[in-house]
């Protein structure tokens, strides 16, 4: 029997020390990630859930190693991830505009890269599904050009889940060397191509795009949790992507990717199935 496991992490503030002084607050992070998670425990999953302090660079790359060790071929991997997202400059040259996106932790950030590098411990044979509710996260990878204004269509506007760039400035030179190797790190570089799992990345906004923080969840994942609604929702996941944009403003499309080679049978499975 296939078994279920996941991890939900959200985020309404940074630790200013590790940011150069800026402390990131959002307001609906942590609700997202308790959200969903009730969600993911209706349908049998074991759930971990990592909350502001909680959630460092440490504890949230261990626990997604940790359900790797664990995960057999046949089981599912759920990573849900509200916060902001930053930029690092790029080291290797194939970022067209010079940047390398992150998600960011409590204590600092982590590289795509370098999350990915965790995902290859997966064994072939499990699903693994990336949300992420957090500015740049389209691919959760390269070629992001700069963010266009975000509109007040896209209501309850509140700030972008995005790193200020000069916040991303600041940061980067302040830890340079800590960055630069992880960025430089070639078995994180190789990372994706060596990835054996399938994984799917369902975000809350295209790379070129912010996502907007909400009154009580995030516009993407609130969205999301609508078109759930309980449960009721039938269709597969591209289904369920589709749906869930219907209800969003152009200025935040989520987006459909395929980190890995397309998996049809996972694809057409209803969101969430173990």
């Amino acid at each position: 029997m296939a078994n279920g496991f996941a991890l939900t992490v959200g985020l309404n503030a940074v630790n200013p020390a590790c940011y150069e002084g800026w402390s990131g607050p959002l307001v609906a992070c942590e609700a997202d990630a308790r959200d969903m998670a009730t969600v993911l425990k209706s349908k049998g999953f074991q759930v971990t859930t990592l909350l502001t302090k909680q959630a460092t660079r440490d504890s949230v790359l261990q626990a997604v190693g940790s359900a790797a060790k664990t995960a057999k071929p046949g089981d599912i991997f759920v990573y849900t991830n509200s916060s902001h997202g930053g930029q690092l400059p790029d080291q290797e040259g194939d970022e067209p505009d010079g940047l390398d996106e992150t998600i960011c932790m409590y204590d600092g950030q982590v590289v795509d890269d370098e999350l990915y590098a965790v995902l290859e411990k997966f064994v072939p044979g499990v699903r693994v599904l990336l949300l992420s509710d957090s500015c740049h996260s389209g691919t959760m990878a390269r070629d992001v050009p700069p963010a266009g204004p975000h509109s007040p269509a896209a209501a309850p506007q509140r700030d972008p889940r995005g790193m200020p760039l000069e916040v991303a400035a600041r940061t980067y030179y302040a830890h340079q060397a800590m960055y630069d190797a992880l960025l430089t790190d070639p078995a994180n570089r190789r990372a994706r191509d060596a990835t054996r799992a399938s994984i799917l990345l369902i975000s809350g906004c295209m790379d070129n795009q912010t996502s907007s923080d909400g009154a009580y969840n995030g516009l993407f994942t609130g969205t999301l949790l609508r078109v759930w609604n309980g449960g009721k929702f039938t269709g597969s996941y591209k289904k369920f992507w589709k749906k869930i944009t219907s209800l969003m403003p152009r200025e935040q499309s989520p987006n459909f990717f395929w980190a890995t080679a397309r998996d049809p049978v996972f694809e057409a499975q209803a969101p969430f199935t173990i």
